[in-house]
Parts: structure tokens; C-alpha cells; sequence
């Protein structure tokens, strides 16, 4: 299981820059508007520390990582949800991917070209955020006069449905993202066939230049873009395409000495994916044997059968039990049979929720 996530922004903010340093995925990036115009797609591993550990334990033949697809979306300009631009075209891609990366532009380069003239991050995320809540809010109200129709027969469900679409149309026409009940199944439900940008999960990358990525808790515009954020409870990851780019030429031995010399913790790569994980509420279970050790993804919540299903869907028909080893125990004990000697091995059955880290072996009857 994969998510996508799409790179959202106005032109030459670097969004195409990013997905090639990230993707290596060869999207023409040039110094004007629109150069991407069909989205772009990428397809790269879930970088995890614990797979290769794993595969050490286990002396496995290869490794399998998770993956993760990126899609390169065509700028969006002022005006984009009444039809400017790309327009419809524009949202119509963004309504496809899991998660969305807002792609703001903080670096200052005279040679590359903005759309409205001057470098404002907070500015250009307000018009990011309005066309979408634009787009959105139009969409409901169509919902709404059909919905209104519907009223006439007195259906609790059509009562249902009008309260929560007004409450929406009320947020998004006072600037402000929906609010809902998240843990209500039957709110997702219809929040999920509205199909709702405004309501995806998203955050902000920041695309800095190097001075500003290096110093960005100080940076007076990086703060600014921080708290105007804040306000629509989005997350700020700084970025820096440039060194991502430079990043994605080394090899494995090299990048982790340039990141070194040049103080960086972690890749872009691996911030975007750790802070979509999260937003999207996922963790990773693993199986590991001789001939391989493979990642797999899982939404939070899910019982060991669906679980299992994401492997085969046999495994989740003639389902019987899980035997479960978590990661910890397997690197505290020296590998599997290790820590089924030390009576570390768990046996789970149809009721298991899955745990962040499992790793498991599927006992199944088809």
C-alpha cells in the first residue's frame, strides 16, 4: 500500500524542482509559468532504518520497502476556481491524490520569474487556500439547493446532511477550513464522498534557499508563514530543493557525508513522508525471512485479517492467527526464533489491532 501525494502551488514556486530531487523523476522544471501541465508521477521507497536491520536479523535475500507516489500538479494561479489558469482542469487533479503538499516558495532568486511580482510566502499561500476553499464552497452549495429539494420529505438522513453541509459552507465562506467530528464514521463517510479538498489531509513545504534552510526558526518570512499557518492548523516542513536535488546525484555513503558537512539531520524526502504518515494516520508492520524483509502500510486501527489481506488476499479469507514478534523484541533478542525462545512471541487472532512495528507470520487455511 502506497499514498499519493500531490505537489500544490502557484508557478515557479519549485514544486517540479522538488519532485525531481525527490523522485527523480525528470519533470521539465523551467523559469516559467505552467511549465508542467499534465501532472507528473513518481514512484519512490519508504526510506526505514528498521528494514535493513531486519534483513541483517534475517539475512534476507532482498529488501522491500514501502512506497510512496509523488504527482507533480500544474501551478495554480488567482482565480483557478472560477476557470483562470488550468482551472478546472487543476482541481480536478488535486481531488485524486491522499494528501496534499502545499508548496510555498521562500527563496529568493532574481532569475526565477514569480507570478505576483515579489516574494511573499504568507501571500501566496493565502491565494493557494482560497481558490481551493473557493472551489469547494461552490460545489457545496450546489449540494445544498439539491439537498434543500430532498428536505420536503422530513428524512432525518436529508436533516443530516443539510446541517453538516451549512456548517461547512459557514466555515469555508469565513476563510476557515471545516471543522467535523473525525471520529464519527458516519460524518467521514459523507465527508469523504464530497470529495472535499478542503478537508484533505495537508501541510506546507517550504522551499528555501540554503541560508534560509539552515536558519529557518529565525527566518522573519519563514516565521510569518508559520503562523499564518498556524491559523488553518497546518504543519510547516522547510525544504530545500536545491540541496535535495544535489542530494539525489550521491550515493548512500556520499549523501550521508554531505548532509553531515552541511548539518542536516534528514532528507526532504524523509520529512515529507514521515509528516504524510502522520496526517494519514499510518504505521508499518513487517514480514522478515530468509529469501526477503518487506515493509508493508496500514491505516491505524486495522485488525490483523485486513492487515494480512495487504499481503494476499487468501491470508485474509481463510485468516486462522497471526504470530507476532514486535520490532523492538526482534533487535533486543538477535532476530525471530531468538525471541520466540525468549517467549517473546505473540499469538494474535481475528481481534488483533495492529501495532506500528509488528512483525508477523500468517497462519491461513483457503
Amino acid at each position: 500500500m502506497s499514498f499519493s501525494c500531490g505537489f500544490v502551488g502557484l508557478p515557479n514556486v519549485g514544486k517540479s524542482t522538488l519532485f525531481n530531487a525527490l523522485c527523480k523523476g525528470g519533470a521539465e522544471a523551467a523559469n516559467f509559468p505552467f511549465c508542467t501541465i499534465e501532472p507528473n508521477t513518481g514512484i519512490v521507497a519508504v526510506p526505514d532504518e528498521r528494514l535493513k536491520v531486519l534483513a541483517e536479523l534475517e539475512k534476507s535475500g532482498r529488501i522491500v520497502p514501502s512506497s510512496l507516489k509523488f504527482i507533480d500538479i500544474a501551478g495554480l494561479v488567482k482565480g483557478a476556481s472560477e476557470g483562470q489558469g488550468l482551472g478546472n482542469q487543476f482541481l480536478g487533479h488535486i481531488r485524486n491524490v491522499d494528501a496534499i503538499a502545499h508548496v510555498v516558495r521562500v527563496f529568493k532568486d532574481p532569475d526565477v520569474v514569480h507570478v505576483e511580482g515579489t516574494i511573499n510566502p504568507v501571500n501566496d499561500l493565502e491565494v493557494i487556500m482560497t481558490e481551493l476553499m473557493l472551489a469547494d464552497l461552490d460545489m457545496l452549495e450546489k449540494r445544498l439547493e439539491k439537498s434543500k429539494k430532498s428536505a420536503r420529505c422530513v428524512d432525518p438522513e436529508v436533516k443530516f446532511e443539510t446541517d453538516l453541509i451549512k456548517g461547512f459552507i459557514d466555515d469555508l465562506s469565513n476563510g476557515r477550513l471545516p471543522k467535523f467530528d473525525r471520529e464519527d464514521p458516519k460524518v467521514m463517510e459523507k465527508v469523504k464522498s464530497y470529495g472535499l479538498i478542503s478537508t484533505m489531509p495537508s501541510f506546507i513545504c517550504a522551499n528555501c534557499d540554503e541560508e534560509t534552510f539552515k536558519n529557518f526558526s529565525t527566518n522573519p518570512d519563514a516565521q510569518k508563514l508559520c503562523e499564518y499557518a498556524a491559523t488553518h492548523g497546518l504543519e510547516v516542513v522547510p525544504v530545500c530543493a536545491k540541496l535535495e536535488e544535489e542530494l539525489s546525484q550521491l550515493d548512500e555513503e556520499e549523501c550521508a557525508m554531505f548532509m553531515e558537512e552541511h548539518g542536516i539531520k534528514e532528507t526532504g524526502l524523509t520529512k515529507v513522508i514521515r509528516t504524510g504518515y502522520r496526517l494519514l494516520n499510518y504505521i508499518t508492520f513487517f514480514t522478515a525471512g530468509p529469501m526477503e524483509s518487506k515493509a508493508w502500510t496500514v491505516e491505524k486501527g486495522t485488525p490483523a485479517p485486513q492487515a494480512a489481506g495487504k499481503i494476499h488476499t487468501d491470508l485474509c479469507r481463510g485468516f486462522i492467527r497471526m504470530e507476532t514478534v514486535s520490532y523492538d523484541d526482534m533487535v533486543a533478542n538477535g532476530g525471530w526464533n531468538k525471541a520466540k525462545e525468549a517467549g517473546k512471541l505473540r499469538i494474535e487472532g481475528k481481534e488483533y489491532i495492529m501495532q506500528d512495528g509488528d512483525v508477523i507470520h500468517v497462519r491461513f487455511s483457503v
